[in-house]
């Protein structure tokens, strides 16, 4: 292993490097993608099974098309060289932040949520994670979560303490 004056020499010299760039969008929230339960098919302990019925659309796959093109210009703009393209098939589920299936909102008919993170129809079942976000931006939601989180405790122990719950 090189270091000192040799190490530093090496790492001037060109070598067998690669770099890789990616990116992510937000999928849009389209009320055709839906989670529900299948009743049919139990799992272990004999409750429904979870099912995702979702897909990327066309304004997903153009922005892949996008950030791949975006991506190389900046490569290229910073100097860099031999730059490709490729954009692997992408599925649902393979980004960390993907949300919406358990939408917040006023009415019980479009939504399944209230403000509280409180499901509508079963007031003792708070839903705090990405579930309750139709769609992200571009930033990790963990701490937006959090503060979701925060304010559904508060107004459950409020709820629990004047017996409403």
């Amino acid at each position: 292993m090189a270091y000192g004056p040799e190490f530093k020499e090496s790492i001037l010299n060109p070598g067998g490097w690669t770099i890789g760039l990616n990116g992510f969008g937000e999928v849009l929230p389209y009320h055709e993608n839906k989670m529900t339960l299948d009743y049919d098919k139990l799992d272990q302990w004999g409750l429904p099974t979870v099912t995702f019925d979702a897909t990327i659309r066309e304004n997903e796959l153009n922005m892949r098309k996008d950030m791949q093109i975006q991506a190389m210009e900046m490569l290229d703009n910073a100097g860099f060289k031999n730059i490709s393209g490729y954009d692997n098939e992408y599925h649902l589920g393979l980004g960390i932040h993907e949300m919406g299936t358990a939408r917040m909102g006023r009415d019980p008919k479009t939504s399944v949520l209230n403000g509280n993170n409180q499901l509508h129809e079963v007031p003792n079942v708070f839903v705090t994670d990405g579930a309750a976000m139709t769609s992200s931006g571009n930033v990790n939601p963990s701490l937006t979560y959090m503060a979701l989180t925060a304010r559904a405790v508060d107004f459950a122990v409020r709820e629990l303490k004047k017996m409403n719950l």
